[in-house]
């Protein structure tokens, strides 16, 4: 059974920095690409940041320059997001996706975390 757990969310003032942690466990083979989404109160949720298993990453205009996703190089299936600069409007519950997913049992190919809060104040 595949498992995503996030941590390090937390309150920040703006300016400050952050950075969100999301381990993969189970018995893995192999993951396409692992994605932070985030949803602000009241709105849908959007794709902040996706890394693929060859490394490529991509960006939400929101966040980009801001915000890097990037991988465990001892760990392939965890990953981080560094959030910097942040700002009141990056307030959201912050999941982190696997999508992909080729695992022993088999199983979704779709899995999420539970969340993590991030606040931002000014």
């Amino acid at each position: 059974q595949v498992q995503l757990v996030e941590s390090g969310g937390g309150v920040v003032q703006a300016g400050g920095s952050l950075r969100l942690s999301c381990a993969a466990s189970g018995i893995i083979l192999s993951i396409n690409a692992m994605n932070w989404y985030r949803q602000a109160p009241g709105k849908q949720r959007e794709l902040a940041a996706t890394i693929t298993n060859g490394d490529s990453t991509t960006y939400a205009d929101s966040v980009k320059g801001r915000f890097t996703i990037s991988r465990d190089s001892a760990k392939r299936n965890t990953v981080y997001l560094q959030m910097n600069s942040l700002k009141p409007e990056d307030t959201a519950v912050y999941y982190c996706n696997a999508l992909g997913v080729k695992s022993i049992p088999r199983g979704p190919n779709d899995y999420w975390g539970q969340g993590t809060q991030v606040t931002v104040t000014s």
